[in-house]
């Protein structure tokens, strides 16, 4: 299983999964001709997707996805409150998915789950191929006990380090985003997600990407700061994923 980056952070999201043969990309957030360019530059084509999931409807993981489903006929999966909220959910073709109920697609198994996020029906997934574990855990205000349970004895980890308090406290975001920001219903903060990998239950854990940084309220910086901080540091590969790059292919082992 690899997993690859097309660009991750307030400004469009998407994110792509292969095994073997299959390939799947997680949430649209980029017009359908910029998903082409970056899809590109990991030598792949939208013509490939055999499918594209949904996380939830804002726009920087859902503005290129109906375009993008009906120029190549690519089935999109989705909570119904997901469907129901995305502005353009004319697909080429709807597959409805149930949280917690896992489906496979290839020889990819994989698991939506709940997340709290301020979103009609969200949801982030777990991938499991041949014994590997893929996590996914962005846009999501609080680390709960049932996200710790879903993301248990995973390989690799895809984490958001939304934003560093101080900075957002500081910054020029209105009162009330700041609040939606660090509240419950949110984004992780880099503390937050620190404290998820000092205390996950992941032994097999050997990578984690950063993802979804705040362009106006963190810095690379202080992210690697937190990775190396955190206890997992000395036995995982960090990679920090960056709004116009994204990161290249990461094998999952």
């Amino acid at each position: 299983m690899r997993v690859a980056s097309l660009g991750s952070g307030s400004q469009g999201n998407a994110t792509l999964i292969a095994e073997g043969d299959l390939l799947v990309l997680v949430d649209s957030g980029f017009s359908a001709i910029e998903i082409e360019r970056r899809m590109a530059r990991l030598g792949c084509h939208p013509s490939d997707l055999a499918a594209i999931l949904l996380t939830h409807e804002h726009a920087d993981h859902t503005t290129g996805v109906g375009p993008l489903s009906r120029k190549y006929d690519a089935p999109v999966w989705t909570t119904p409150g997901t469907h129901a909220a995305v502005r353009d959910n004319r697909f080429a073709d709807t597959r409805f998915i149930t949280l917690e109920q896992p489906f496979t697609l290839g020889g990819l198994r994989i698991t939506p789950f709940a997340v709290p996020h301020d979103a009609r029906e969200p949801c982030q997934f777990r991938f499991d191929a041949d014994g590997r574990g893929l996590g996914l855990l962005t846009d999501a205000g609080s680390i709960t006990p049932h996200i710790v349970e879903a993301l248990q004895g995973c390989d690799a980890l895809l984490l958001e380090f939304n934003y560093d308090p101080e900075m957002l406290a500081r910054g020029p975001y209105p009162p009330a985003l700041r609040r939606r920001i660090d509240g419950a219903w949110g984004h992780l903060s880099n503390h937050q997600a620190r404290c998820f990998l000092d205390q996950r239950n992941c032994p097999r854990l050997n990578q984690v990407a950063a993802m979804h940084i705040s362009e106006k309220n963190n810095t690379r910086g202080k992210v690697d700061d937190m990775l190396r901080a955190a206890s997992i540091s000395e036995r995982c590969d960090l990679t920090i994923a960056s709004q116009d790059e994204g990161f290249g292919w990461l094998t999952v082992e």
